[in-house]
Order: structure tokens, then sequence, then C-alpha cells
């Protein structure tokens, strides 16, 4: 396997990076921000594209959910093929089919060809995503650089989400709604041009022939479950996403299988008894549980509740991107003398307190409480990510980067899922048996039916009211959502709580950057004599 060379020449496992890496790592960061930016783009392009296209209610759902199912469920098999193909030569395959599916979505003409673009959206992002990751870990073999390229690479994904409805609503104030999209182009154009200078390739000579049997079962093992735990959270529990969602977990023990005996698996399985591998990657599920599942009520406060649009609701979200930025090259920077279990346990505390402060969160007026809550929440959450993430890639050799790479991404989609489901039925739950919404003053029966839906079903049942009773029902509603988000936070930082004890004991054996180098030190110091002995008849020490 390719080594990284650094800027003075040297190479080996300890070289330090150079400028020529630092460059690379800005490279890297492109698709990334694009990346993550679309998985939160049609927020406000949906309208225009239903407009102008007019998709059933069904299409227009595949329009928002495809690209995230595609995304999580082809991941690990494109990280496993970056292992064999090489990690550049698929982030250019990636780059590729992600600009194209961006220019065809941006001039698609129906609503099957904006589903079909938004699908290929999510194989190139699919493929992206653990290429830069995978990189990260060839480019940077010194642990302390390694942190801090991982902070930059998770800083950017932060940014990117929070930026996506903010890009997308300020290009629609004077474009069309292909601009969302058509501005990917340009962005993996220059990736194409700039990666074959900038990044040396890497692969794993001896991983062995893809499996594509192993391919098909984690594809079927991972869009059943997501696909399920996401339907379950818009729509509610249905016998179909419960089945669903069994039938992809009891395809895991052939999974597991597959992988024992396979002469050339696609995931070496063994992996997970390396050092806190599984606690790490475990870690990093719980942390997305919260951080994505919380994030559907947040933001439905501020635009249903405090009445604010969408675009000014993610501008109001920028001051939390920007305190992560400014939070996690601390956490890095104090990873070399306290444990990371210490860390990473603390982060999830912060975030037990965020939660347990978004329980007084009043029905009025609660914009100053709603964002501090929301901006310690992902202050505690994010730096755990980002030391999770280095941990994950840290503990396996190079070659095998690219899929545990996709591991950790398809634990966070996974997590993410879970959390919306989970959160999303518990605060369901409260909404609809809230005393609020028992017999607001002068609503019909038929509009209360509709009201006991969703916030959004009660607001639209208000607008067709009229004086006493569409204040009535408007005042009744956004009383029985502020339970909700009250439920869901107590809920959250139940999970993060334990979380904090999980971290503690599951990271326990994980030591601090300057204990492991010394360690290090020690070992080199052990294996300089041996080293220097002369060998008998060469003349060579």
């Amino acid at each position: 396997m390719t080594s990284s060379l650094s800027e003075n020449g040297t190479t080996g496992p300890e070289a330090k990076a150079g400028r020529k890496e630092w460059i690379a790592l800005g490279v890297l960061l492109l698709p990334v921000l694009l990346v993550s930016m679309d998985l939160t783009v049609l927020y406000f392009a949906i309208p225009s594209i239903s407009e102008d296209l007019r998709p059933s209610g069904s299409e227009q759902l595949w329009m928002i959910d495809i690209y995230g199912f595609v995304l999580s469920g082809v991941l690990l098999t494109m990280g496993a093929l970056g292992d064999r193909i090489g990690r550049r030569r698929l982030l250019l395959i990636g780059a590729l089919v992600f600009g194209g599916g961006s220019l065809l979505a941006a001039y698609a003409s129906n609503p099957e060809m904006v589903i079909t673009a938004r699908a290929l959206q999510g194989i190139g992002g699919a493929t992206l995503m653990p290429s830069t990751l995978a990189l990260i870990r060839n480019l940077f073999r010194d642990q302390t650089q390694r942190r801090t390229a991982v902070a930059v690479w998770s800083t950017g994904m932060a940014a990117g989400a929070a930026l996506g409805p903010v890009v997308s609503g300020a290009l629609l104030t004077g474009f069309w709604w292909g601009s969302v999209f058509l501005i990917n182009v340009p962005v993996m154009l220059l990736l194409l041009v700039a990666a074959p200078f900038l990044l040396p390739e890497f692969k794993d000579a001896a991983a062995g022939k893809f499996d594509p049997v192993s391919a098909a079962l984690s594809l079927a093992i991972v869009l059943p479950v997501i696909y399920g735990f996401k339907k379950i959270a818009v729509d509610g529990f249905s016998v179909t996403y419960v089945v669903a969602i069994v039938v992809g977990l009891a395809l895991v023990p052939l999974f597991l299988r597959r992988q024992r005996t396979s002469a050339d698996p696609m995931v070496d399985i063994s992996i997970f008894r390396t050092g806190a591998f599984g606690a790490s990657v475990t870690v990093n599920m719980l942390a997305c549980f919260t951080l994505v599942g919380y994030s559907l009520f947040s933001t439905q406060y501020m635009q249903s509740v405090l009445g604010m649009s969408a675009l000014k609701s993610a501008l109001w979200t920028i001051p939390g991107t920007l305190a992560v930025g400014a939070v996690v090259p601390v956490a890095t920077v104090l990873v070399r003398t306290v444990r990371p279990a210490v860390i990473i346990a603390t982060g999830f505390a912060i975030a037990t307190v965020a939660l347990l402060m978004l329980t007084q969160v009043p029905e009025e007026d609660g914009l100053v409480l709603i964002l501090i809550g929301i901006i310690a929440l992902a202050v505690g959450l994010t730096p755990v990510l980002t030391l999770v993430t280095e941990l994950v890639v840290g503990q396996v050799p190079p070659e095998r980067a690219g899929t545990a790479s996709a591991l950790l991404q398809t634990g966070q989609e996974l997590g993410g899922a879970l959390g919306v489901a989970v959160l999303g039925s518990i605060g369901a739950a409260v909404y609809r048996n809230s005393d609020s919404l028992d017999a607001p003053a002068g609503v019909p029966a038929d509009a209360l039916d509709q009201a006991r839906e969703t916030i959004g079903g009660a607001l639209a049942a208000a607008g067709k009211l009229t004086g006493e009773a569409s204040a009535s029902l408007v005042d009744a509603a956004r009383a029985a959502f502020t339970s909700e988000v009250h439920a869901a936070s107590v809920a959250g930082a139940v999970v993060m709580a334990g979380a904090a004890v999980y971290a503690l004991i599951g990271l326990r054996a994980v030591k601090t950057d300057n204990a492991r180098a010394a360690e290090l030190a020690a070992e080199s110091a052990a294996e300089a004599p041996k080293a220097a002995v002369q060998q008998p008849g060469t003349g060579i020490a």
C-alpha cells in the first residue's frame, strides 16, 4: 500500500503531514460540505418543485427521502469498495455520480427524474463520505494532526447541514428551484481537477476480491431498518414499517456468518475486538440518536410555535454552528492530557443538562431558551462525534480505514433514524393525548380530529376557522406541542445520561495522546538496541 509523503520527503506511519496534506484536507472538505448540505437543501425547494412538476403526495415524499435512504444503504458497500480499488479513485467516481445527479435534478422535467437524480446523488454521496475520512486517515499518520484534521472534517459536516436551508433559501430568492442542485456541479468539477494533483492514491493490496453477496446483504439490512424507523417517525406505527425493520434485522446473523466464513469478507469483523472500536461506534450512534432526533422538535418549535419562517429559523441555527466550530478544537487539545472517556462523558453530561433545560421551554417567547438549549446540545455532542470519529479510524490499520469509516457513518445514519423514530413517537403520543386539545372553545369536532394528528394539521385546520375558534385552536395546538417538546427532552436526557455512564465504562481503556506517545517512545527505545546489533557477515548495522 502506498504511504503518505510529507513535505520533507519522509514516509512512514509517524511522518508528520506537511503543507500538501493540509491543502489536500481543504479539497476533501468540498464534498463533505455538499453531501451534508444536500440532506437539508430541499427544505425550501420542495414547494417550488411541487408547483412546477405537480408530484403526487407519495412522489413528493420520495423526493425528500430517497437521498438519505440510498446514501445510508450503500455506505458500507462503498467503503469496502474504496479499500479495494483505491480511495482517490472512488472519490473521483463519486464526484462524477454526485455531479451528474445534481445536473439531472436541476433540469428535471417530471417527478420521476427528480427521484432518480436524488438517488444518484445518494450513491455519489455514499462514495464520497467514507473516501474523505479514509483519506484523512492515510494523509495524517500522526495522531495529534489527525485529530485536528478530523475536527475540521466534523465541523465541515455540521456546517453543511446547517447551511443547507440557508443556501437554498437564498438561492430561491433570485433563481429557479434547480439552482439548489446546480450549485453542486462546479464544486464537483473543481474536485475532479484538484484531487489527482493533491491526493495520493491509497488502497489495501491484500483486501481480496469484492464480495457482491455481502454487499447485497448489507443493503438488505440497512435500507429496510432505516426506512422503517423513519416512516414510523412520520406516519406512526404500522405493521408494514415494523415488518421492514424485523426483516432487516433478521438478516444480520446471515451477514455476520458470511463475513466469518468468506475468504474475502467485505467487513473484517475482528476489528470490533480492536481496543474500544465497538464501544466507539455505539457511542457515536447514541450521540446521533439525540442530535438528529431532537432537531425535529427544535425546528418545529421555532416555526410552528414561535411562527418563524423556515429561512429565519435556519438563520438562528448559525450561532450554534459557530459555537461548535469554537469548541471542537478545544476538545482536540484537551484529549492530549485528559482521557477521551472523560471528555466524551462530559459532552454527554452537557447534553443532558441542555435537554433538561429544554423541558422548561414556554409556549410563548421561548426563543432565547430554545436557542441556548440547542446550542448547548450541539456544543456537548459535536466534540463527542469528533473524538469518536478519530478513535474509530485511528484504531484500525490504514488499509481498513474505508470500511471502518463506512461502519461509523452507517451507525450515524441508523442512530439518527432511531432517534427520530423513538423521540418522535414519544412526542407524538404526548401531543395526541394533551389536555390542551380536549375542548378548545368553539372548535368543531372534525377540525379537532385533524388537529390531534400533528401541529401542522392543527394550524391548517385553524386556518379554515375564523375568530375565537381559530385563535383557541392555535393556542391549544401550541400548548400541546410544547408538552411534546418537554417529553422528548426528558427522554433524550435519560438516553444522554446513560450514554455518559456507558462512555466512561466502554472507553476507559483508551489512553490520552500524551500517554500513548510515551508508550510508543518507550517501545522505540526498547527496540533500538536490537536494531543496532550488527548482522553477522554483512558489515551493516
